[in-house]
């Protein structure tokens, strides 16, 4: 099946994947674009779990005011090299949990943080598991996963405060 060039462009523009990896996964699914870019995001999320225990000491401190400035947060988030902490995805990634920060006052970054006696569900609590303000239907989690697939790094949420005026 002949994959044209403007499929490979449009599915590596959703995705971030390489053009090589876009057309193989484009002739997989018979030229169906949502095919591939599902299967695309599978074998990135398989492969960004594998990096999953790699070291991560650089990275960026990002913050967000909110319109008024009575709430704002800053995100430490880590990667692996200063080359991914200077590139657009990172720092989108960066700003946007500032950003859910700011928005939903999360108190954990993840389970491991979660006291055993915490009434409230994880969903309501811990950043990771919350919905993505923007796109309710992608957690946090996922927004991490889907920028370390695109880097190729282990990516890492280390910390976050939330300032809130009178609180």
């Amino acid at each position: 099946m002949q994959i044209s060039n403007e499929a490979i462009r449009t599915l590596r523009d959703k995705t971030g994947a390489g053009i090589m990896d876009c057309k193989r996964a484009l002739e997989q699914a018979g030229g169906d674009i949502a095919k591939a870019e599902a299967a695309l995001r599978a074998k990135g999320i398989a492969s960004a779990a594998k990096k999953a225990d790699r070291y991560t000491s650089e990275g960026i401190i990002d913050a967000y005011i909110h319109a008024g400035s009575r709430i704002g947060a800053i995100v430490e988030l880590n990667c692996e090299t200063d080359f991914v902490a200077r590139t657009p995805e990172f720092k989108e990634l960066a700003h946007n949990l500032a950003m859910q920060v700011a928005a939903m006052g999360p108190l954990y970054v993840d389970e491991s943080q979660l006291p055993p006696e915490e009434p409230r569900k994880p969903e309501e609590v811990v950043l990771l598991k919350q919905s993505f303000i923007r796109d309710p239907s992608k957690t946090i989690n996922d927004l991490v996963m889907d920028t370390r697939a695109r880097v190729g790094e282990n990516i890492r949420v280390r910390r976050f405060i939330r300032f809130s005026l009178g609180e």
